[in-house]
């Protein structure tokens, strides 16, 4: 029997009132897709930079290790404070407004020449590329019902490949042209998005905006977290996976850049391209979705994600070890990603932006803790213990699972999914 959430996502018909006269094709899903992937690579374009860009610019080590920092912290504050306004804004011209600004932001950090100007561009493209979350959000309210966790799982998908190819492209790039020429060629891309998603998208919805200030926008969706038993329990999960996760993708270049193996870092970005394998597969789960199987889907990806850390163990050893381990560990967080997203847009379709954006923040947390976690932990007691901090991770998410997947449905589900039937 479908737990409550699933009986939402199918059944509760959307009340943003988006242009019913447009059609979703398969081609407009994936410039979505395309999109998002763009958007949010620029995040992550500087990892595999931060070398070279300190000794281009006479920076201190600890100084370039802030270049990562300012990006992640400025888009933890554009989750919270940009991406609500898809809520209130026409989605459309909000986009296009946020990809031009991320344009100029990377354009910014392309010709600085000094260390105060390369920080500012980088807050400011972490903070202008949660126009990602805008374009899932927006896909989301377009998609019909019945198909929304395919449409969710395809556009999310970009996004993952997105972050998993930007560290590959950026260091060939750089290797080619230099590093600045990674985000002049982001910045050109990103403005030809701009204009393209400007044409292309509904001009405008059927039903006018949520009638919100930008102070009570803010607040309620801090509300919608409280009154939302299925928000905070995705949301949870959203934190365990994206903390496994990033254990994983923060800390693999050490070992695989030490003995047996000594790897390039072009040879370990070029790992990404494993894990895409695993990240396309996600769409299947939105289709899960989509008839039904939410739990289940939630339940045996979490059992796939606490497997993948077996074979990720043996990485020393062996490289078809970590291959697998990543397409699983990747396969599964995507999975579970998809279907968190697919059901919580479903509870309250006019306030799609505010649970996604609200609900992104649990991953930024996550991310950040694995990645803390996992780079501490490999210095003093090395890849095992990462490992089991990724398993640990994983079973949580596993446990919760099993506690929670019978539990009733509350108040206001109960409310919701009764009314979508009358």
């Amino acid at each position: 029997m479908p737990d409550c959430g699933e009986a939402v996502s199918r059944r509760i018909e959307p009340r943003s009132g988006e242009s019913s006269a447009f059609v979703l094709s398969r081609g407009v899903v994936l410039l979505f897709a395309v999109a998002c992937g763009a958007a949010v690579a620029n995040v992550y374009f500087s990892q595999p930079l931060l070398v070279t860009m300190g000794h281009d610019l006479a920076m201190s080590p600890a100084l370039v290790g802030s270049v990562v920092t300012l990006t992640h912290v400025g888009y933890g504050l554009g989750l919270f404070f940009l991406v609500p306004l898809g809520d209130v804004a026409d989605r459309r011209r909000l986009i296009a407004a946020q990809l031009l600004l991320l344009a100029v932001a990377l354009i910014l950090v392309a010709t600085a020449h000094t260390a105060a100007i390369l920080l500012a561009g980088m807050a400011a493209t972490g903070l202008l590329a949660v126009v990602t979350q805008t374009l899932v959000a927006f896909a989301a309210s377009l998609a019909p019902p019945a198909g929304r966790g395919r449409v969710v799982g395809q556009v999310t998908s970009g996004v993952v490949i997105g972050i998993l190819l930007a560290r590959t492209a950026s260091g060939l790039l750089a290797d080619l042209a230099g590093w600045r020429s990674v985000y002049l060629a982001s910045a050109s891309l990103t403005a030809l998005l701009a204009l393209v998603l400007y044409r292309v998208l509904p001009r405008h919805s059927d039903a006018p905006p949520t009638a919100l200030r930008y102070g009570q926008l803010l607040r309620s969706t801090v509300t919608l977290f409280a009154r939302e038993r299925l928000l905070r329990l995705r949301a949870l999960f959203g934190l365990l996976i994206f903390a496994a996760f990033s254990t994983l993708w923060s800390s693999i270049a050490l070992p695989l850049s030490e003995a047996p193996y000594f790897l390039s870092h072009s040879a370990i970005g070029a790992l990404g391209l494993i894990g895409v394998a695993g990240a396309l597969a996600a769409t299947v789960a939105g289709r899960l979705n989509d008839r039904g199987l939410s739990r289940r889907t939630t339940g045996i990806a979490l059992a796939l994600l606490a497997a993948s850390w077996l074979p990720l163990a043996f990485t020393r050893s062996s490289l078809w070890a970590l291959f697998a381990g990543v397409i699983l560990l990747d396969l599964a967080v995507q999975a579970v990603h998809v279907t968190n997203q697919t059901l919580i847009y479903a509870l309250h379709p006019d306030a799609g932006s505010r649970l996604i954006g609200g609900y992104m923040v649990f991953y930024s947390v996550g991310s950040a803790t694995g990645a803390i976690a996992a780079t501490s932990l490999y210095t003093v007691a090395g890849w095992g213990a990462v490992c089991a901090l990724g398993a640990t991770f994983s079973c949580l998410g596993l446990v919760l699972w099993a506690f929670t997947r019978h539990s009733a449905p509350d108040p206001a589900t109960i409310k919701m999914t009764s009314r979508s039937d009358s």
